[in-house]
């Protein structure tokens, strides 16, 4: 049986609101007992909304976040820190400079190292989730692949982070902000499957009639390495946080 669930609300933002107050209350709670929240965050267009909202509980509610270690899922290969193509240039832009977390609790993978470091980065990754005692809360978005993070199709359950190859459909997506197809990375190094399900809560935010397909096609197919993100359905607090649009095509 599947244990994930499902909220559907009438727009993106109502559904990012959702989520920021899950995290505020995790945050609060850790803070109150001296005790650390640790966060998988991701990248795109999908969370920018919920960043703005966290952003705004740090400047009106005085929500701190200087007892929080995050991680981020992904990061383009190769690719330079500076760049604004880069999810370190993006995570910064949209929630780092603007909130009270220390710059030592952030971890983006790393896609400026030479490609024979890239196999023991990737090994540090991991093992550094896991010294932080593993990640409270992961939030994810998902592509017309069924891709969380860069795990493309033929990503297997048992994966960890690793360097990978993007798919053609992720590269046609990220073109226009690439100013064409031929200037994407055709690599990333990504958080893999089994990373993202040793998180203990899982918020998977879609929204918009782009979305309902693959949103459908994650929660009524079986598992399948074809569409990774139905992975989800073995994890056992997963939610998919929804707008009415993306939750279209799914049964009554």
């Amino acid at each position: 049986m599947s244990k994930y669930t499902t909220e559907v609300f009438d727009s993106a933002i109502d559904g990012s609101k959702f989520v920021a107050n899950k995290i505020k209350a995790l945050i609060e709670k850790n803070n109150a007992e001296g005790k650390k929240t640790v966060l998988g965050l991701a990248t795109g267009s999908t969370p920018v909304k919920m960043y703005k909202e966290l952003i705004r509980m740090h400047n009106e509610e005085g929500l701190s976040f200087a007892n929080v270690v995050t991680f981020n899922l992904d990061e383009y290969y190769p690719m330079e820190k500076n760049s604004e193509h880069s999810y370190w240039y993006f995570m910064h832009e949209n929630l780092f400079n603007h909130i009270d977390v220390k710059p030592e609790n952030i971890n983006i993978p790393l896609g400026n190292l030479p490609q024979e470091e890239v196999d023991q980065h990737c090994l540090d990754y991991e093992a550094k989730i896991d010294a932080e005692g593993g990640l409270d809360i992961q939030i994810l978005g998902i592509g017309r692949t069924g891709h969380i993070g860069f795990n493309e199709p033929g990503s297997e359950l048992d994966s960890v982070t690793r360097q990978v190859t993007l798919a053609q459909i992720t590269i046609d997506d990220a073109a226009p902000g690439f100013g064409g197809v031929e200037n994407v990375p055709a690599k990333a190094i990504t958080m893999g499957v089994a990373s993202v399900l040793k998180a203990r809560c899982i918020y998977l935010m879609a929204y918009g009639e782009n979305k309902a397909q693959i949103v459908s096609d994650t929660l009524t197919n079986d598992i399948t390495d074809q569409v990774p993100a139905t992975y989800l359905q073995k994890h056992s607090n997963t939610v998919f946080v929804l707008d009415t649009e993306a939750s279209s095509l799914l049964p009554a």
